[in-house]
């Protein structure tokens, strides 16, 4: 494995583990805008969070041998 795919799997990991957010269960203020419960907040940031990494792993990682349909480009 190479260093850039280390580093993308590693920083997926911590995103990962970021997913568990164990520091929310058992609070829900303060609410943001008056309404929205900080776990709720913190759900809604962290799925775009991911949803910009998985496009940035699909630019920097993606196997450009799944994308060659074998015939000659123009």
């Amino acid at each position: 494995m190479d260093v850039r795919a280390a580093i993308l799997s590693a920083l997926t990991l911590v995103l990962y583990a970021l997913h568990q957010d164990v520091w929310n269960w058992r609070t829900a203020h303060p609410l943001l805008f008056g309404f929205l419960p900080i776990g709720l907040t913190y759900h809604a940031v962290y799925t775009l969070a991911a949803a910009a990494w998985m496009a940035l792993l699909v630019k920097l990682a993606w196997p450009a041998h799944l994308d060659d349909d074998g015939e000659p480009r123009a």
